[in-house]
């Protein structure tokens, strides 16, 4: 057993901080570079879709990388937040030397990278540094992980006003990379020698298989929501400029709900939490069906309720793959890159079966839309999440680990 004292502030800071980055991908970085340097949306949309779509064929293979420098690992990680540092002072805060497109694309290119490997460290060394901790450590853990993530996110959400533009949230976020990197400065490593256990134990062991494709289509219905978000606010709603407060309002929700779902998982068992909070996720998702042009008082509801069920999805089931990895794989490097690449496939998926299913409906974004184009809209936002849960709730009921 390690005498090594956990910070456990410092993995919610280091969350903190890998939530900012992620962000500016979909909200910021687009808007900069339209209202900037006059690139189009489409163009912009096509590098999005080009990235992410490598971003999730490199997973695996930075997850072996993360495995092969787990004796560097303190190295690694500083070389990863310096480079995804240097990418978003690029991205935000330099002005193009070369094509605005072209620099969109290499820097975002970097964020994305060192994004993804830094993700995969972060929790390949949560499930050693649970380890080595008294009583259920993954899920206390990833209380403090995943609340650090969601405050992250809100933070990032406002930090463009609060710091008079994008340049400045790129400075800021800078200054959150070095404070990340000074407080996680003794948590990188573990006591003895862990051999990289790679994909063969991940992929031979039924439960594992099993949470990732509970992981997959948990995710699901939060891609669906995400991806139709901004279509569903201003045309179903018509609500253009609620966007910003509905958004912070269901981040907010889901930090604040994040610990208290973290210790009732400790107390009533991570399946039987995890459940209630997917029946709540169904209700939330189903009410917002019904919405129309003026409810927003409603959908506000609706944003508390699926933020607060996100908190539980994001805490939970993260620590009991976690804790699978440490019984079955603790050199669990590898592992953490199935688990990006599943969580990052859904993504994918409802922007390639969802978006050319509404075109075909008759809906188009930014026109009037007939009811019809309308209630399709309704159906794919709030449905479609519904019958995705409903599987995922029958995956989790008829999947057995040991101290569920």
């Amino acid at each position: 057993m390690s005498t090594r004292r956990t910070s456990l502030p410092a993995y919610a800071v280091f969350a903190a901080l890998l939530a900012a980055a992620g962000l500016p991908i979909y909200i910021h970085a687009p808007k900069a570079y339209v209202d900037e340097y006059g690139v189009s949306l489409a163009a912009l949309g096509a590098v999005l879709f080009g990235l992410r779509l490598f971003d999730v064929i490199q997973d695996p293979l930075l997850g072996r990388l993360a495995g092969l420098l787990r004796h560097q690992r303190a190295v690694a990680v500083t070389g990863g937040v310096t480079l995804m540092v240097l990418a978003m002072l690029g991205l935000f805060a330099v002005v193009p030397p070369i094509s605005p497109l072209v620099w969109f694309a290499i820097m975002l290119a970097g964020v994305f990278s060192a994004f993804s490997f830094l993700t995969i460290c972060f929790y390949a060394q949560g499930v050693q540094t649970a380890g080595e901790m008294a009583g259920a450590g993954h899920l206390r853990l990833a209380r403090w992980r995943e609340t650090g993530a969601l405050l992250g996110v809100c933070v990032a959400a406002v930090m463009p006003v609060a710091l008079g533009g994008f340049a400045g949230f790129a400075l800021g976020f800078a200054i959150l990379g070095v404070t990340a990197l000074w407080m996680m400065r003794g948590e990188w490593g573990s006591k003895g020698d862990i051999p990289e256990a790679g994909f063969a134990p991940v992929l031979r062991d039924k439960v594992a298989r099993r949470l990732l494709l509970i992981a997959l289509v948990n995710a699901a219905p939060v891609a669906v929501s995400s991806t139709l978000f901004l279509f569903f606010v201003e045309s179903r709603l018509a609500a253009p400029g609620w966007e910003g407060p509905f958004l912070l309002l269901f981040f907010l929700s889901a930090a604040v709900a994040a610990p208290f779902w973290g210790r009732a998982a400790e107390i009533y068992g991570p399946k039987r939490v995890l459940l209630a909070a997917m029946v709540l996720a169904i209700i939330a998702f189903g009410f917002a069906i019904v919405l129309g042009a003026g409810d927003v008082w409603a959908f506000a509801a609706i944003c508390i309720a699926s933020g607060a069920a996100l908190g539980a999805d994001l805490t939970i089931l993260p620590a009991v793959f976690a804790s699978r990895m440490a019984k079955i794989a603790p050199g669990a490097s590898g592992a953490f890159g199935l688990w990006s690449f599943v969580s990052k496939l859904s993504l994918a998926f409802a922007a390639i079966a969802l978006l050319p299913s509404l075109e075909m409906a008759g809906y188009r974004a930014g026109a009037e839309n007939s009811e019809s184009a309308l209630w399709a809209l309704s159906l794919a936002y709030g449905l479609v999440p519904c019958i995705l849960k409903l599987l995922a709730i029958g995956l989790l009921a008829t999947t057995h680990w040991k101290d569920e």
